[in-house]
This record gives structure tokens, sequence and C-alpha cells, in this order.
């Protein structure tokens, strides 16, 4: 945490102001992403190279008594379940999506504690014992569930305090900087995100809404040039129709068109409690304003839009 250059009594509150659970956490939660998405990319590849190796002519041989088609089938699906038993046995998604909640409730209530958001509003007797306990309380919640805690395994982390000295001087400024503060590198940056995520999402969605369109056109002109005697292999059909649902597949598990929903939402609110921060809201709100946006940007908020968006 610094002074902005020309901006003396201005504070900057940074993710590298977070205690090492968080980045420890963040990166495990960054690394199981990459892996569960990676892996079931892999696979659906590998099941459209299956389908497609079936379409090779059969004099293709290898060593004169191999089919090369039979040969690259084989290895397709073997490779998918490999895939397949490898992220089952290192719960590749199910770590991701913990460690990603762990790491944004860290994040959130080391938040709220810096700017006073209840319940570490100034009510509170001793805030940094309440902290302690709140966090404590969450991460045991999400223990029953599977999230393995790296304090157990990492002594560097387990040794690590939790409230930084960051954390503890943005508590320490007045309101009017803690406000400034918060908005600027939590809320606005918080909004800008979801904006740049929902974008993505529709630019990613139309690409892929292109592609298995023209897919399902190929399959239909062979199939009815196929019927009117015009063509008379179908080889390539199942190939097409095994891109086309996995480009199906792909979307449904990307769950973009909901994700696009939520996001759009979940930046209106930001927006509107962006006004009203800088309007309206007092200290005596302030606790509760700030409790209100976490709640927004929490990832049990945005996986209840995306349920009932689906």
């Amino acid at each position: 945490m610094s002074g902005i250059p020309g901006q003396p009594h201005s504070t900057v509150f940074r993710n590298s102001d977070l205690p090492a659970l968080f980045h420890h956490t963040d990166t495990i939660a960054i690394s199981r992403q990459r892996e569960a998405v990676g892996a079931t990319r892999r696979q659906l590849l590998l099941l459209v190279l299956g389908a497609a190796a079936a379409a090779l002519p059969a004099s293709w041989e290898l060593g004169g008594s191999v089919q090369l088609a039979g040969a690259l089938g084989v290895l397709a699906y073997a490779g998918v379940l490999a895939l397949g038993t490898g992220a089952a046995r290192r719960r590749a998604k199910s770590q991701w999506q913990l460690n990603r909640s762990a790491a944004e409730y860290i994040k959130s209530l080391c938040w709220r504690y810096s700017v006073h958001g209840t319940p570490f509003d100034d009510r509170a007797d001793d805030p940094d014992e309440l902290f302690v306990q709140r966090l404590e309380e969450g991460l045991g919640e999400l223990s029953k569930v599977g999230w393995e805690d790296p304090r157990t395994k990492v002594p560097e982390v387990a040794a690590a305090e939790l409230i930084t000295p960051a954390m503890r001087r943005l508590r320490d400024r007045p309101f009017n900087l803690r406000k400034e503060t918060y908005i600027r590198d939590r809320l606005i940056e918080q909004r800008n995100w979801y904006h740049r995520s929902a974008e993505t999402s529709r630019k990613s969605t139309a690409l892929w809404s292109t592609a298995i369109v023209v897919l399902t056109l190929l399959a239909l002109v062979l199939s009815l040039l196929h019927t009117f005697s015009v063509a008379e292999s179908l080889d390539l059909l199942g190939a097409l129709s095994a891109a086309s649902a996995a480009g199906i597949a792909w979307s449904e598990i990307s769950r973009r068109k909901p994700l696009i929903a939520a996001h759009s939402l979940v930046e209106e609110d930001l927006a509107a409690l962006h006004t009203a921060m800088e309007t309206s809201v007092d200290e005596f709100q302030w606790p509760s304003a700030v409790y209100e946006t976490e709640r927004i940007v929490s990832p049990q908020h945005t996986d209840w839009l995306v349920r009932h968006r689906s």
C-alpha cells in the first residue's frame, strides 16, 4: 500500500497487500482451473479426432496389418479415458471451485476489515479477533466440503500473519480516504472486471455459435447429397456431428450465456452502489454499503444468478 505520486493523501490497496493465505489459495485455484478446463477441452478434441479417424480410408494401413483409422481411434479414446481418470483422481474441478471460493472469501473479509465494513465497524469491540474468528469459521465450512487448508502443509503460509500491515494502515485512515480507496481499488475494479468478462463471453459465444451452425449446415448438406444419391459416402458425417456436438458441449460446460446475464446484472448493481457511495452514503451507512458490495461480488451470488438464468 502506498500513496499515489502527486496525491500525498491518497491511499492504494492492491492484491499484493493481502495475506499469504490468499495468495497461496488463489494460485491453487488458478492452477486447478487450468487443469480442469484443459482436461475437458482435450477430451472433447480427442472425441472429435476419434470420430474423424473413422472417416479415413480402410486401405490406409500400418505395417500391412494394422488399420490407421483403428489405431488413431484407439489412441484417441484411450486418451479420453486417461484424461478423465486423471482429472477425477486429482479432483481438479472441485478443488478449483473450492479454492476460488476460499480465495474470494479471504479477499472479501480483508476488504471489509480494512475499510470498516460490517461487522468490522467502529462498534466491534475487538475487530482483529473478530476478523480471525470469522475467517476461520468461513474456511472451516469450506473444509467440511473438501477444501484443503494449505496451512497444514506449507509452513510459510501457516506462519504468515492474517492481518497485514497494509490492512491495518488502511483501517487507521480517516473515513474519506477509506471510502476513496474502496471505491477506486475494489468497487470500480470489480465493476470493470464484470464488464470485461461479459464482453469476452459475448464474443466467445458468437464465435462458438457460428462454428456450430457451420458444422451443422455442412452435415445437413452432406446428408441431403446422400439422400438424393449425389454423394455415396457418409464417412465425414460422423466427424462433423462429433465436432458440432463437442461445440455444443463446450458451450454448455462454459455456461457463457447465463454468465453473460449474471455478470451484466452484477455490473448494474455495482454501478448503482457506486453512485450511492459517491452521493448519499454517509459514514453511518458505510459499513452496510460495503457489506452489500461484498455480497454482490461473492462467487455464491454469481452462482445463484447463473442457476436462475440457465
